[in-house]
């Protein structure tokens, strides 16, 4: 296990600043996930951690030791790739003692070291095949079991489950989760998918042209996003953003879309909000916090009456888009709720896990949920 440090990190392509003074520190043990949109620089960042792109600026801690000039070979680190990189010519016994051969390791070592590793990852049966025998999860954990038993410092994942379908992805991803809860080790994961990123990580770093939106535990990032971008991009169904006004109302506030339908705050959110009185907002809410109005209870709902557009059951829940002046809002709703297109539905809102938005800065300045 080793502590990563990284800071004022740049990184350049040309013209295109790809990495713009990017600061993380990565606990030893933790499992950080580096996510974001296609582009976001998250895959050039693991490979200056890995070594294989030179950064421009910054420095690059591991253990407390840069590694700026190192080359990769001599950082301790292990790297699993998206595309698997197995030996096609060799069996899946020799593909994960590759490194540690290359290393001159002692052969009977190697060969512990190989069967542990396959023990590990439900394998051990399969160490005489061949990579074009195997299916696309069975290669994937050979190129973990080639990580594994190099017992490095950091481990580092480039999108590893990219290239499985939706049933192997999950299945590997219960299987990476479990594997570093069994070596506590430091890992590094980057993916584009925000799935991933909540069910795997300690913590979530999510990254936007270049530097670093927003850092926290997953349910930090989805509940108190810190911007616009970071709320709208956590989240499936996305949030739902409108756009408005907030209002005296009375002695409390309340948010006023175009069409002068009202929502009002709640104590938390509209102590929070008092300074934007009078001044456009963009107010968020999920469509977990939206619902029939007989399906949430509480002193923070809003009802409003609307019509259904859309319907799409998915099995667990049925998703329910309607209009709301001149925004479309998804809402969550029983699994077998009779709801039809056209029917009017009674809509509640949960204020209470509101967001508001600056619309000009981008940046959440309150939040419905007590700090």
């Amino acid at each position: 296990m080793a502590e990563l440090t990284i800071h004022g990190l740049h990184k350049r392509f040309g013209p295109v600043e790809v990495l713009r003074g990017i600061d993380l520190k990565v606990s030893s043990g933790e499992f950080a996930v580096l996510v974001g949109p296609s582009g976001c620089g998250k895959s050039t960042l693991l490979r200056t951690i890995a070594g294989l792109e030179d950064i421009d600026r910054g420095t690059i801690e591991i253990d407390g030791r840069e590694v700026n000039d190192v080359r990769p070979r001599d950082r301790d680190i292990a790297m699993v790739f998206q595309n698997y990189a197995l030996y096609p010519y060799m069996n899946v016994s020799d593909n994960i003692a590759f490194g540690l051969r290359a290393r001159r390791t002692p052969e009977a070592e190697t060969q512990r070291r190989v069967r542990s590793a396959a023990e590990l990852l439900g394998i051990g049966g399969l160490l005489e095949r061949y990579p074009r025998h195997l299916s696309g999860g069975q290669r994937q954990r050979v190129a973990i079991g080639r990580a594994i038993v190099r017992n490095p410092k950091l481990f580092l994942f480039d999108e590893p489950l990219s290239n499985l379908d939706a049933q192997l992805r999950d299945e590997m991803r219960s299987e990476i989760k479990r594997l570093h809860q069994d070596l506590a080790a430091t890992m590094i994961y980057v993916t584009h998918d925000q799935i991933e990123a909540m069910t795997l990580a300690d913590r979530i770093v999510l990254m936007n042209s270049g530097q670093i939106e927003q850092v926290g535990a997953p349910l930090d990032l989805y509940d108190r996003p810190a911007t616009r971008f970071v709320a709208g991009f956590l989240g499936s169904p996305k949030i739902n953003l409108l756009q408005g006004r907030l209002v005296a109302n009375g002695r409390s506030l309340a948010f006023e879309a175009s069409d002068g339908t009202s929502l009002a705050l709640p104590a938390a959110l509209a102590a929070a909000a008092h300074a934007h009185v009078d001044r456009s907002v963009t107010l968020g809410v999920r469509p977990q916090h939206i619902g029939e109005a007989s399906g949430i209870a509480g002193r923070n709902e809003v009802t409003l009456r609307t019509a259904i557009e859309l319907v799409q059951p998915t099995g667990s829940r049925t998703y329910v888009t309607a209009r709301l002046a001149d925004a479309a809002v998804v809402a969550e709703t029983d699994a077998h709720a009779a709801l039809k297109p056209g029917a009017t539905i009674d809509l509640a809102f949960d204020m209470g896990h509101a967001i508001l938005i600056d619309p000009e800065s981008g940046k959440v300045f309150a939040h419905g949920l007590a700090e």
